[in-house]
């Protein structure tokens, strides 16, 4: 991409640059990532395209002193990541609770990024209204539909479907009869397998009784449905099934399913969900990079690696991305000095060499599961 013209004079671009980074995505790699730069001083700029930070039956494991390695400080009172297993929503809200109180981050939602570029002084992303955000470099957190991956690869632009999906959903414990586990459950019935998680509550409880139910139970038997709906075209995945385009016929037909292979107390969270159409169907995606970085551009999380969720190390992973990447763009590192500038590339490449095999290895451990679990269904 050539620079676009009448770049500099763009209000907020011109605040994104041109010595500070542009992150695209503000999720959780992309906050995890803004937390680990933000240590170095740089002026940060996160662009979210969604306004929705809800995310239904996600499950992620947060470590215990997450938020000191990727901030490199101890956490400030009432600002902080709570370790153990919680939901996408409360990780998400803790990461952007801290991120909002820095002052060298600042982030901006409802920005669709179309493009990214570069030439030998900066790199920059331009909207699809045609705003440009400039910065030494430019970051790509912004999913398994990564548009900075386009730059970044672009022989190799699109994370693939892996041959199945994962119904979602999350009850109410209050709701359902019969006494849950604490930890992690896994079940396989048939040609199904299903993870449940108890979670915190939606006031943070972990109290037995007032907790939330996650569930994610995958199905490699959808595949005409993901196809006929637009889900999943060729091997690339578009977008998840929401209730409205799951037909009645199919809710029928996963309580049928329910009630003949998942025993009490998860049969009752997964009928609940179900009556409620409170049920998600996710195509599951991967991708095996085979770079993480272009010059002034780089990748991180699901833009740079998408494995099958059920490696359990997605979450985990874009943590390390972040630090690895702080690392690697360390002021003094390789001749830096106190900014970026001229050095960014080579910071770049640093980063690439240090998680490259990791991930890909990562992602072809998933996909050995995916190619036994989905056969030619």
């Amino acid at each position: 991409m050539t620079r676009a013209s009448g770049a500099e004079g763009q209000g907020d671009a011109a605040r994104a640059g041109p010595g500070g980074i542009v992150i695209v995505g503000a999720s959780l790699a992309g906050l995890m990532t803004a937390l680990a730069l933000s240590r170095h001083g740089w002026p940060i700029t996160l662009l979210e395209r969604s306004r929705d930070t809800e995310r239904t039956g996600a499950a992620l494991q947060v470590d215990d002193g997450l938020l000191e390695r990727l901030t490199g400080r101890r956490a400030e009172p009432g600002r902080s990541l709570a370790s153990g297993v919680q939901s996408w929503r409360a990780v998400h809200a803790d990461l952007r609770a801290v991120a909002d109180h820095e002052p060298a981050i600042r982030v901006h939602q409802g920005i669709a990024v179309a493009a990214v570029g570069q030439d030998g002084d900066a790199a920059w992303a331009q909207t699809a209204d045609g705003q440009l955000f400039r910065g030494h470099i430019v970051i790509g957190a912004d999913g398994y539909q990564s548009v900075v991956r386009r730059s970044v690869c672009p022989e190799k632009p699109d994370a693939t479907f892996a041959g199945y999906l994962a119904w979602v959903g999350l009850a109410d414990e209050a709701a359902i009869p019969g006494r849950f586990p604490s930890d992690l459950a896994f079940l396989e019935r048939g040609a199904y397998h299903m993870l449940g998680f108890p979670l915190p509550g939606r006031d943070g409880s972990r109290a037995k009784g007032q907790r939330q139910l996650g569930w994610g139970w995958y199905d490699a038997g959808r595949n005409a449905l993901l196809r006929a709906t637009g889900a999943v075209v060729g091997d690339v995945v578009r977008h998840s099934l929401r209730p409205g385009e799951i037909p009645d016929a199919v809710f029928a037909d996963l309580a049928a399913q329910t009630r003949r292979h998942w025993p009490a107390p998860w049969r009752d969270a997964i009928l609940d969900c179900i009556a409620r159409r409170a049920v998600i169907g996710t195509p599951v995606t991967e991708y095996v990079p085979d770079r993480l970085a272009s010059g002034r551009l780089c990748l991180v999380g699901d833009a740079a690696h998408v494995p099958t969720p059920m490696t359990g190390n997605g979450f985990s992973a874009s943590a390390i991305d972040a630090m690895a990447l702080a690392e690697a763009l360390r002021p003094g590192m390789g001749g830096i000095g106190g900014g970026i500038g001229d050095g960014a590339a080579a910071a770049l490449r640093r980063y690439e060499s240090v998680r490259l095999a990791a991930v890909r290895s990562l992602v072809q451990s998933g996909q050995r599961f995916s190619r036994g679990f989905s056969g030619d269904r």
